[in-house]
């Protein structure tokens, strides 16, 4: 294992959010970064601080295969992999397209696991390796309108843990971080698609609550900041021994323990009540 490979870094949707912050925290850190994201020109400022930018969509095969050729021509391969990269359809299972759920999909799932498989071989000959995926409290969770989000996160969950099995006699770990309600863009990129998928007919009324629900947990000053992630992120590559998963951020351990304890039906009711709670309050301000 060189020293060089162990601080070379990969974040993924490094063009906002919690992955510009885990990329800028990773500089900070004296590690060499490479920032990948489809916007290359919101990385630029990235590119100032020192960072390695790439253009890439994670659910292009080709992107991904042209960017860890270049990672490993240029650096060997990463040490450290963030894969960070992903976003939310929201909408009821009826109204959503198959074609848009295997997108989600390709984004949250598939694109990862592709990444993740072309530089497993660069860590298994240094016998070194940190990969840290970014699920989501909602990869434990549930919520109505959210099922194929729900679904890649869980389906997430369960691929790290037996990822975790199988690569750590290489010495690889393999971390889960799980972010709840933090100030980016997340909010704002899921209300308008839900709604123009469930907003009228059969399941209007659960898409005017879970947008109500979104703009009161996703504006400015609600949630926590990015920076609560990048300080879990720096625990999990920087312990020799790192627990399997971490969570932060505003109602991550709330919800987390409202989970574990409840039985499904109890957890149901207590979904349901603040979604019941959303719909009154649409009803007051329209009415």
């Amino acid at each position: 294992m060189t020293a060089k490979f162990q601080k070379t870094a990969l974040v993924t949707g490094a063009s906002s959010g919690m992955g510009k912050d885990m990329a800028f925290r990773l500089l900070n850190e004296g590690y060499a970064v490479y920032a990948a994201a489809r916007r290359l020109e919101k990385m630029r400022d990235l590119e100032a601080a020192g960072a390695h930018i790439i253009q890439m969509d994670i659910s292009k095969d080709t992107d991904i295969v042209a960017a860890v050729d270049r990672i490993r021509r240029e650096a060997g391969g990463v040490g450290v992999l963030v894969n960070n990269a992903g976003f939310a359809v929201y909408g009821a299972i009826e109204d959503t397209a198959i074609e848009e759920a295997r997108y989600q999909f390709e984004v949250n799932l598939f694109g990862l696991a592709r990444l993740t498989q072309l530089l497993l071989p660069d860590m298994r000959a240094h016998k070194y390796g940190k990969i840290v995926n970014v699920s989501s409290v909602g990869g434990k969770i549930y919520s109505p309108l959210g099922a194929w989000y729900h679904a890649t996160k869980h389906a997430l969950e369960g691929w790290s843990d037996c990822l975790r099995l199988e690569v750590e006699q290489f010495g690889i770990d393999v971390v889960i971080i799980e972010p709840g309600l933090i100030e980016t863009e997340f909010g704002e990129v899921m209300s308008q698609p839900m709604l123009q998928r469930s907003g009228e007919g059969a399941y209007a009324s659960l898409a005017l609550a879970n947008a109500k629900a979104f703009d009161a947990a996703y504006k400015d000053g609600v949630g926590s900041r990015p920076v609560v992630i990048s300080t879990l992120l720096m625990k999990a590559i920087q312990t020799a021994r790192p627990r399997t998963r971490y969570h932060g951020g505003k109602m991550a351990s709330m919800m987390l323990f409202f989970r574990h304890w409840l039985p499904d039906r109890g957890f149901d009711r207590l979904i349901t009540s603040q979604i019941r709670r959303m719909l009154k309050e649409v009803q007051v301000s329209s009415g």
